[in-house]
């Protein structure tokens, strides 16, 4: 059901005045991915009585919610577990409590959806033949693999082993790793990421969509590949190794298949058992990875074969995204929305840590987003009167397994996209102090800069680029699927520069943290969390989308941007 409100409904009366700010700022049009100060003004439409309702974005309620979605008796809030249903509910009853209605199809909370619940069972050992030798990779140590497929076994089986590059295959860059070689039922070997070396060439060290090992395993199923190996780097991911162990082991969670190719097996391993295992077919793997820095690269076969059965169990179970709806004040444009989006899932009980702790509590990921989205939803009710365009608040599943929860709401949206004004997703905190400067995930991409810099101004802060283009985290959360449907999206990320710190601490904070807490047991809200830049950066996602509900215009994405097409269709079919 799409809902859409009547333009001959009685509505409140209008706002009795608006309060304009006029800021003066700095914004590029294509900002570096250094993030340079931006040149432009702007202005932000605000109803009467922001200043009350940014009261509600406090330390104190925002500590409560984190607590309860983090805590163990949540169990990592793993899909389709109790932890699941139980932080689906706590959601649901906090936004019943704020006085926002149900947001889902007719008149529900939540929009339930069935997932497949595939958990592999891979043997102790893969082993590998070839010209110089033998090769047996340890499972967990040296390989992870799970299933491609939705069935009870995964088979590859004497299959021929394929250095494919990068396993990119994209005509606007001229780029083809696979150059039609007949690929059927290989075993894919491909480096993680894309080319970075030429700013001209893949946006140089900006990660896209190509550099995701989503796209990764899709290409390989397209060229009908047996199975896919990634070499895992540190650098190349984004991640280290125990991130791959924790995130790819265990049950894992797709949507139910449909007819699109699949790989038998998709699997993971590390770049020592990457090297020895290119060593028994006679190359070495740095000349195979220069080799792939150019457009002439061709498939090398690396007479190497290899066999794996992986037995499967498969369950369909269900979860769901929760939605709570607080409707527009104007006539025509309560019939538009602007979503706020934060996925409640987890890991789940994993292997344990050295401390023995299975619970992935997800405290910062992303239980901390969870509570500043509701603390901006308590916000927005406290208000003398509702904003013009409808705000919906959007917790979704299933995004540690691939952004379920935001695909199968981009297939099923309660509005049609093309009446979705902009999409605010909120993934994780800043819990490291005040920043000088807030990082824009997907600055450059859109008009939303316009809005994003303005409210930063408020608070004398400055906007900069992604921080590290080279990770691809415009691809890594669910502001992707809303983009892909055509939405303009903002994704503001923890800013650098901390305030009475010294140059470079705050990377260092963030990178020690992500080594030691990233997809771990040890992600638990802790004494030390420091506040002040969580209340900060939340205020500047709450009055972002508040501007937009209260703005005339839609936002857009700008001339040539890889989403600009969708959106254009999305508006074209509301004529």
């Amino acid at each position: 059901m799409k809902i859409e409100f009547s333009k001959d409904l009685t509505t409140i009366a209008l706002v009795a005045f608006m309060v304009s700010f006029v800021l003066a700022f700095a914004a590029c049009q294509q900002p570096s991915p250094t993030g340079e100060e931006p040149e432009a003004t702007a202005s932000l439409d605000f109803p009467p009585g922001v200043e009350t309702a940014v009261e509600a974005i406090n330390e104190e309620a925002m500590k409560a919610h984190i607590a309860t979605l983090s805590s163990d008796e949540l169990e990592g809030r793993a899909p389709a577990s109790p932890g699941d249903e139980k932080a689906r509910q706590y959601l649901q009853d906090a936004m019943a409590d704020l006085g926002l209605k149900p947001g889902a199809e007719e008149g529900s909370w939540q929009q339930r959806f069935e997932i497949m619940s595939i958990t592999s069972e891979a043997p102790e050992e893969w082993s590998f033949d070839g010209q110089g030798g033998s090769l047996s990779l340890e499972y967990w140590e040296d390989f992870i693999a799970g299933s491609g497929v939705q069935s009870d076994k995964s088979l590859i089986d004497e299959a021929e082993v394929v250095f494919v590059g990068y396993g990119i295959e994209a005509p606007e860059y001229d780029w083809d790793d696979f150059k039609g070689v007949d690929l059927e039922g290989k075993v894919l070997l491909m480096m993680n990421n894309d080319p970075d070396w030429d700013p001209a060439l893949f946006e140089g060290n900006r990660r896209l969509y190509y550099g995701r090992w989503t796209y990764k395993f899709e290409e390989a199923a397209r060229h009908g590949a047996a199975g896919v190996i990634i070499i895992h780097t540190t650098p190349s991911a984004g991640y280290a190794w125990q991130v791959v162990q924790t995130s790819w082991s265990g049950a894992q969670f797709e949507l139910p298949a449909g007819d699109e190719p699949r790989s038998q097996v998709s699997a993971w391993i590390t770049e020592d058992s990457a090297r020895n295992l290119v060593a028994i077919s006679g190359h070495e793997l740095d000349a195979l990875r220069e080799s792939a820095r150019s457009r002439e690269f061709q498939p090398v076969p690396l007479g190497i074969t290899t066999s794996l059965v992986l037995n499967n169990t498969i369950e369909s179970v269900e979860t769901g995204n929760v939605a709570g709806l607080l409707e527009g004040s104007d006539p025509v444009l309560r019939n538009e929305v602007v979503v706020y989006s934060a996925h409640h899932d987890h890991l789940g009980i994993g292997e344990p840590n050295d401390e023995g702790d299975t619970i992935y509590n997800g405290a910062l990921d992303n239980a901390a987003g969870c509570a500043k989205t509701l603390a901006i939803a308590d916000a927005f009710t406290r208000l003398s009167e509702p904003p013009r365009r409808s705000v919906l608040f959007l917790f979704v599943a299933g995004e540690e397994q691939g952004l379920l929860g935001s695909e199968y709401y981009a297939k099923n949206p309660t509005f049609h996209p093309g009446r979705i004004a902009a999409n605010i997703n909120i993934d994780a905190a800043n819990i490291f102090g005040r920043t000088s400067d807030v990082a824009f995930i997907g600055f450059g991409k859109s008009t939303l800069d316009d809005v994003v810099v303005a409210a930063a101004a408020r608070q004398g802060r400055t906007v900069v680029g992604d921080q590290s283009p080279d990770r691809g985290y415009f691809y890594r959360s669910d502001q992707f699927n809303f983009s892909k449907i055509g939405v303009p999206a903002i994704y503001a990320d923890s800013g650098s520069t901390y305030i009475d710190r010294p140059e470079g601490w705050g990377q260092e904070q963030t990178e020690a943290w992500g080594a030691a807490h990233y997809h771990q047991p040890s992600d638990e809200m802790t004494d030390d969390w420091n506040f002040e830049g969580i209340i900060e950066d939340t205020v500047l996602a709450f009055e972002a989308g508040l501007s937009i509900a209260q703005t005339e215009e839609l936002p857009s994405w700008k001339p040539g941007d890889e989403f600009e097409a969708a959106r254009k269709k999305a508006l074209a079919e509301l004529d």
